[in-house]
């Protein structure tokens, strides 16, 4: 039976990059964690990424090397067409995926598709924000206008604002459940 590709998203600093790096931590056999392909440097941020300057990402992307792609925030993003083999093989993946994007998403996975809403309140989201220190306080405020614009629909919620371990296990969960509703 294929896979289900869970389309992680939410809104920046709600905590993507962290919750995928504790679910590394751990052994699922059935649940693989894709990474991601982008124009920025390897120590940029702290996703586990490949990092690819222009000319290879666009020599990538000419030769349908990736399963999806999108530009966002001043960087080109792809998820590599592996993610395909893995699904095929019976493998549940879960990808860091972009909100602006899910209906590509939907367009390639349709039924295998499950997006998953990472949401934290305003107040936690601020204090991420601001403890990571990537962004200038007018920078935080146009990301936190732009999650609280952000109200996805159709889309499992996962709440975020507690412990890590915590969202882990709820998003386990979370995959479980919807894998039964689809068998």
């Amino acid at each position: 039976m294929m896979g289900r590709l869970i389309w992680l998203m939410g809104p920046s600093g709600s905590g993507k990059d962290s919750l995928l790096a504790a679910l590394r931590q751990q052994s699922h056999p059935q649940l693989l964690v894709a990474h991601r392909y982008i124009t920025r440097a390897a120590n940029a941020g702290s996703e586990n990424h490949i990092a690819l300057s222009e000319p290879e990402f666009f020599t990538r992307a000419g030769q349908q090397l990736f399963a999806l792609s999108w530009h966002a925030n001043g960087y080109y993003y792809g998820v590599g067409l592996e993610i395909d083999l893995w699904l095929h093989a019976g493998f549940d993946v879960v990808v860091n995926g972009s909100r602006a994007h899910l209906p590509q998403a939907q367009a390639r996975y349709a039924k295998a598709l499950l997006p998953v809403c990472l949401q934290v309140s305003p107040d936690i989201l601020r204090s991420r924000l601001q403890s990571r220190g990537r962004e200038n306080a007018k920078e935080i405020d146009q990301r936190l206008e732009r999650a609280a614009r952000y109200t996805p629909s159709q889309c499992p919620v996962l709440d975020n604002d507690g412990s890590l371990l915590q969202s882990v296990d709820n998003l386990l969960s979370l995959i479980h459940q919807k894998e039964k509703n689809h068998a």
